[in-house]
């Protein structure tokens, strides 16, 4: 999912993303937006998503990536069959640059008042597009607004490290080598927490168990893909998941390996038959239907959608599920899984102290179940048991 911030049924990491609202900040603007005067003196409703005749999404890479591209456009889908009346617009290969403005402004001129910008480093040009255009909703997925959020714009996501915590469990028990591989893209909060909740995971029914990391400083190169996967198999990692967009080239190197695979954003066990052992994946549906019917009410300003949405397990849903099980994976396991997800559910969280970091420093204190808001702000280094450094810059 791009430098960025969608249940697991059999490890099901059903955590239908929409995870993420409890936390990260609320919406502290409450003025709403007013009418404005059109040519020749006539009214316009400026009320945010009001009036809309067609629904935007950008994505940062192709629709068919086995990936967090793919899984959003799914959710585009579900959209166009839930408003079928409506025209929804999308564009593959938008860059994180001022072109994802145009692309938007494009959308805008043909009737969207409603965007979804769906790639963390679309944050920058959704809001400059939030502010030239009033009348229209703009939500970016995955990255936070600073500050006061506009009255025609927020943020979501899902608690993306809770399904991948709950597959960490199964790394953990299934790894002989007791080496898990983790190839991310960016240092960001939202793949370090993710590597974070993956160990801990692993470690909670493994203590032996360590996560080696590999960085490939994009969200989707083959290449490097290819050359990250090749580095850690060497150092006898036996399990490997990843913080990319596109999985299917590191879930391929896998499989031919005969390594285990844990899967990111969207089902690729089709590619791996032999290796997949469990996986998480985003289920956007709801979460896209809902926010767009709340902003063609003329409802969003004020609404959960007009700040830092997230929402999680002990919310009821989260947009990041659970994938199927690998056909290896034993009953044994699915109940370690079952329970560790029902403690989540109810009182937990993946980062419950004590959580140590790997210089030793207490990252979350003995006793201490941290909220949304505060996870993102803590997970700036590894956990004891992650082995790599994060980048200097």
């Amino acid at each position: 999912m791009p430098p960025r911030s969608r249940s697991l049924s059999a490890l099901a990491l059903a955590l239908s993303l929409t995870a993420v609202a409890g936390a990260c900040g609320s919406n502290t603007t409450d003025t709403a937006a007013t009418p404005s005067t059109g040519e020749g003196g006539a009214t316009v409703d400026a009320t945010p998503g009001k009036g809309s005749k067609a629904v935007g999404f950008i994505f940062v890479g192709p629709k068919d990536d086995f990936g967090y591209n793919q899984a959003a456009f799914q959710g585009s889908e579900a959209v166009k069959k839930a408003f079928p009346d409506f025209e929804v617009l999308t564009a593959e290969n938008v860059p994180e640059t001022d072109d994802a403005a145009r692309v938007m402004e494009g959308m805008i001129d043909k009737g969207a008042k409603i965007i979804f910008a769906t790639s963390y480093g679309h944050l920058d040009p959704a809001m400059k597009v939030a502010a030239a255009h009033p009348e229209v909703v703009v939500v970016q997925q995955g990255n936070l607004i600073k500050g006061t959020v506009p009255a025609n714009a927020g943020t979501y996501f899902g608690t993306v490290y809770e399904p991948v915590y709950l597959a960490g469990i199964v790394a953990g028990k299934q790894t002989k080598s007791n080496k898990l591989g983790y190839v991310y893209a960016f240092p960001i909060p939202q793949t370090i927490s993710n590597i974070n909740a993956f160990e801990l995971g692993a470690q909670s029914v493994n203590p032996g168990v360590q996560t080696y990391v590999v960085n490939t400083s994009a969200w989707c190169d083959p290449g490097k893909q290819a050359g990250a996967a090749r580095s850690l198999l060497d150092q006898g990692v036996d399990v490997i998941t990843q913080h990319q967009d596109c999985t299917g080239t590191i879930t391929k190197a896998a499989e031919a390996a005969g390594a285990m695979v844990v899967g990111y954003h969207a089902d690729a066990s089709s590619l791996a038959p032999k290796g997949w052992i469990a996986g998480s994946e985003w289920s956007w549906a709801d979460l896209y239907t809902d926010i767009v019917k709340t902003s063609l009410a003329g409802d969003f300003t004020g609404s959960k959608y007009n700040a830092n949405f997230r929402e999680g397990l002990k919310d009821g849903q989260n947009p990041f599920i659970e994938s199927k099980f690998g056909p290896s994976v034993g009953a044994d396991v699915k109940t370690l899984v079952d329970t560790a997800k029902t403690r989540i559910s109810t009182s937990g969280s993946p980062f419950a102290g004590p959580v140590v970091g790997q210089d030793g420093k207490t990252i979350v204190a003995e006793g201490t179940v941290p909220d949304y808001a505060t996870i993102e702000s803590l997970m700036t280094v590894f956990v004891k048991g992650v082995v790599g450094e994060l980048p200097k810059n």
